[in-house]
């Protein structure tokens, strides 16, 4: 079965302790799946893998289908001989609950290109190391996206980091001469992205054995629409509403609604999905072929955009004078059955989902979404998420990434500074008398427990629930334009006695 009885946790690798300012797929990932596998959790979700872009955001990423370089571990490259313990005892004092993505950069980045530098080295002096053999079988298996992903960040980088549209014209055009040109100009540093993709994908390889080897399958996230400065609209251009220039024409969001009076602008440039059919969606499959390579499960964000999305012309400040437009519905999701059968999709269908959207989610068996945390208050999906509703086809959380911690929830009432006094005491009421919570019972786990007994097949749990955070360690918090994704665990938080709680959960409801 796709989604059998089971819970799990949701956590970014980035928000692992570690040495070097963020965390990465190295010894403490390792140890967080033993921690999953103590606490009888089958499943670890973490948000796209992409390398980030726009303020470090994995949803603004340069590339639908590379890794984030960000995420190898140096510790890692040192056993491989490609640092030295030398490189890495010079470590800034990185802070250990958030990530400094500006230091964290610049340090890291100094570290890959030392590393990079040293496995090529090494391939020149043993022209037979069978590292070489690996590393070209995987640029001759993924030259399809590798070769103009790893062109696009090294002429990013000699540009000053501007945006696509602004580099010189032949580039921009991608004229066959100019291309050409700069693949020789940055032979060096194109083979610089290329060796960091190859170690990405080795490294997160062996992370998601260790997982299945201990029965977790590992979740990950496709992001309906990508980055406008990506590797992936330079390369295929006419597949997006662009003009000539390559700017776009229209960009994505959602329209206003009672949680924002002008509603969510978020500028993706919106797909040609007239092109897209064309061809058989072929842009698509192939994103979908990379994805289901690297997890077990995927959940895509916004699932409601394929039925209908939001588009606004470019140039607007808001979303207000969007209007929607249908997508390609049923079509894209058949075209996927027909390449891969039956996909392990979860459809995140939460906001203002159609009956239509419901019709193509249904069709498809793919399991929907239920946040417990807008279960109590004045959302419309409100009664949905309270689990006596629940279906067994569904995907339960606490909170998402988009949320604050359950606890901050709880202490704040909720971001939202229009909801009344008497609204939030009405809200808490509700909860702690269909919660039973219980003296001294702390709310996240009074919810936990709540998701665990119901009958939903799959529960996920954010890992700031288990730590008993508040809004300090919220993951994100949309429309802010700074301070997001930065959380981070410090090691010490982490007590056994919340695994085996867990634990103790998971096998008292049979998961």
């Amino acid at each position: 079965m796709k989604f059998q009885r089971s819970s799990g946790v949701l956590l970014h690798p980035t928000s692992l302790p570690g040495p070097y300012g963020a965390g990465d797929l190295g010894p403490q990932a390792f140890s967080f799946i033993e921690f999953l596998a103590e606490a009888g959790q089958k499943i670890w979700q973490v948000l796209p893998l992409n390398p980030t872009g726009y303020a470090d955001s994995p949803y603004q990423c340069f590339s639908a289908f590379a890794g984030n370089p960000l995420l190898i571990s140096l510790d890692l490259l040192a056993d491989q001989g490609l640092l030295s313990r030398a490189d890495l005892a010079a470590v800034p004092a990185f802070p250990t609950s958030y990530v400094d993505y500006g230091a964290v950069i610049e340090f890291r980045f100094a570290m890959l290109r030392r590393a990079a530098e040293r496995f090529f080295t090494t391939l020149e002096l043993a022209p037979n190391n069978s590292r070489r053999a690996e590393y070209k079988d995987f640029c001759l298996r993924q030259a399809s996206w590798l070769e103009d992903y790893a062109l696009f960040m090294a002429a990013k980088d000699a540009h000053g980091g501007v945006s696509w549209t602004s580099w010189e014209h032949g580039l921009v055009v991608r004229k066959p001469e100019a291309l050409a040109s700069w693949r020789e100009r940055l032979a060096t540093e194109i083979a610089a992205y290329k060796f960091w993709q190859f170690e990405f994908f080795r490294q997160w390889s062996s992370l998601r054995e260790a997982c299945n080897a201990r029965g977790i399958r590992i979740m990950g996230d496709v992001p309906i629409y990508v980055a406008h400065d990506s590797a992936d609209v330079w390369t295929a251009r006419q597949l997006f509403w662009l003009d000539e220039d390559g700017n776009p024409l229209k960009v994505s969001g959602v329209p206003p609604d009672y949680f924002s009076a002008t509603g969510q602008l978020w500028g993706n440039p919106t797909y040609r999905w007239d092109l897209l059919r064309e061809d058989g969606f072929r842009w698509w499959i192939a994103r979908v072929r990379g994805v289901m390579e690297m997890f077990d499960l995927v959940r895509i964000d916004h699932f409601r955009g394929f039925e209908a999305y939001f588009e606004i012309p470019a140039g607007e400040t808001t979303a207000v004078n969007g209007s929607w437009i249908k997508g390609p519905g049923m079509e894209l999701f058949e075209a996927l059955e027909r390449e891969f059968g039956d996909l392990p999709i979860v459809a995140e269908n939460l906001g203002n989902i159609t009956p239509e959207v419901e019709a193509i989610r249904t069709r498809f068996d793919y399991p929907g979404m239920a946040i417990l945390q807008f279960a109590f208050g004045t959302d419309p999906q409100g009664p949905s998420f309270r689990p006596h509703n629940y279906v067994r086809n569904l995907v339960a959380y606490t909170g998402g990434h988009d949320n604050d911690t359950t606890l901050g929830w709880w202490n704040s009432g909720i971001a939202d500074s229009t909801r009344s006094e008497d609204d939030l005491r009405r809200e808490h009421a509700f909860a702690s008398a269909y919660l039973n919570v219980g003296e001294g019972e702390e709310i996240q786990w009074a919810m936990i427990r709540a998701l665990m007994a119901s009958v939903a097949d799959t529960v996920l749990v954010p890992m700031q629930d288990i730590l008993g955070l508040g809004s300090e360690a919220r993951m994100n918090l949309p429309g802010r334009m700074s301070g997001n994704w930065k959380w981070r665990y410090e090691l010490e938080q982490l007590q056994p006695e919340m695994g085996q709680r867990l634990r103790a959960l998971a096998e008292l409801y049979d998961r």
